[in-house]
């Protein structure tokens, strides 16, 4: 009769994180293993898994660095664990999120089932509206610093479950293969690029952060999206002695306020006669600053609102630039073009359209110049004539404005760039 596994880890809970897994798609990790590859021996690759999960002899294998541009000009490390372990996260996640979700601060917004960015962007809005001071705060390096010991403190208030804070405690001490192919231990942090990771900051910043301030400064409202925080004040005093506290409490727990990148703003807008040192911030991609608005009765005011950040829409025209190369895609027809860019383009006006939805007009002008380059290059009849080139795309646009998802976006005017 063979022994029962000291671990009860259901076989359908590894089918549904594989599922999760493959939706998701992703790069390889150090393996070399892709999610096609793992799939040709899919019913015996997921029982191994889940034959060592359950009886404890489950071990990561090292996560495989890999660097990516940071806006500032530096370089980002995010952590790509192979399928195998992507998938034991996954059943880790799904066991674990039903006990914390409910825990969690409604004013929490990141990787949060049923919560968005644009539901933090639109209460930020509502806040500033009502409130005159906001503490834009930056915590440095914040998934390279947290504390290991720290944080499975934290985890164990939610869970008691063995294999659960086992097979944490183990990712976290997974070493990382460098760009250069050397292993390095982990000492602190978790890295980005985890399934698990984003969970695991939500917990651990829920009791740093979210419970902390609501129990210290009730009176100050919030929005989290992981570690990207705005909190509130009614005076700029009140604003500094938040910043102050705030500092000295992630400083207990190990984290740090970037000094430079943490400000205090004034919500200016036109009934609001003071003034402060800063007057904007940026937060998850939208720029909030006093802009032009105009009222039910057609009088224009200064609104405190937000609208796309100048480096968001820098980074969307070199996505555009470098990944698309419309214009030397001239064995493309133009209605193969706006199936191929569509759904990318409509993912962009759904997030950053939801606010100030004009600001994007100069963003596809230059896809729409593109356009006109693509064509002048394509068709005889419009080599050398540019100006033809953008009244024939205009007209198409006039004619049929669903064709790009933009195209109904912009003042018909605009069209062309």
């Amino acid at each position: 009769m063979p022994l029962a596994k000291p671990f009860g880890i259901a076989k359908k809970l590894v089918w549904e994180a594989w599922l999760r897994v493959r939706a998701n798609g992703g790069a390889a990790g150090v393996d070399g293993e892709t999610i096609e590859e793992f799939e040709r021996n899919l019913s015996g690759n997921l029982y191994r898994l889940w034959n060592r999960m359950s009886s404890g002899t489950y071990f990561p294998q090292p996560v495989r660095e890999v660097e990516i541009p940071k806006r500032d000009g530096g370089m980002r490390s995010l952590g790509i664990p192979t399928i195998t372990d992507r998938i034991a996260q996954t059943v880790v996640k799904i066991a674990l999120e039903p006990e914390v979700e409910p825990q969690f601060h409604p004013d929490s917004y990141g990787y949060r089932p049923g919560k968005s960015a644009v539901e933090a962007v639109g209460k930020a809005r509502e806040r500033c509206w009502r409130q005159d001071w906001v503490v834009d705060l930056d915590i440095r390096a914040f998934f390279d610093s947290l504390d290991h010991d720290l944080l499975l403190r934290a985890v164990r208030k939610y869970t008691q479950t063995r294999w659960v804070l086992l097979y944490i405690e183990r990712w976290l001490k997974t070493p990382v293969q460098r760009v250069g192919g050397s292993l390095d231990p982990r000492v602190m942090g978790t890295p980005q690029g985890g399934v698990i990771s984003p969970l695991l900051a939500n917990i651990f910043l829920h009791l740093a952060f979210d419970t902390w301030t609501q129990r210290e400064f009730p009176a100050v409202r919030f929005e989290r999206y992981a570690d990207d925080v705005l909190a509130h004040c009614s005076t700029e005093k009140e604003a500094h002695t938040v910043l102050a506290a705030v500092t000295a409490r992630l400083a207990q727990c190990r984290l740090q306020v970037h000094p430079q990148k943490t400000k205090i703003v004034y919500c200016k807008d036109s009934n609001r006669r003071g003034q402060g040192a800063e007057e904007s911030f940026d937060f998850l991609g939208f720029t909030f600053r006093p802009r032009r608005a105009r009222n039910r009765d057609g009088q224009y005011f200064a609104s405190f609102s937000p609208a796309i950040s100048r480096r968001a829409a820098k980074e969307i025209r070199a996505t555009m630039r470098r990944n698309w190369r419309i214009r030397r895609r001239t064995d493309k027809s133009l209605i193969d073009l706006a199936r191929m860019f569509n759904p990318e383009i409509r993912g962009w006006i759904q997030y950053y359209g939801s606010f100030h939805r004009s600001a994007l007009y100069s963003v596809f002008r230059s896809l729409d110049f593109a356009l006109v380059k693509w064509a002048v290059r394509k068709f005889k009849r419009l080599r050398g004539h540019q100006r033809r080139a953008s009244r024939w795309l205009a007209r198409i646009a006039k004619r049929d404005a669903q064709l790009f998802a933009h195209w109904h976006l912009l003042p018909r005017k605009a069209t062309t760039g």
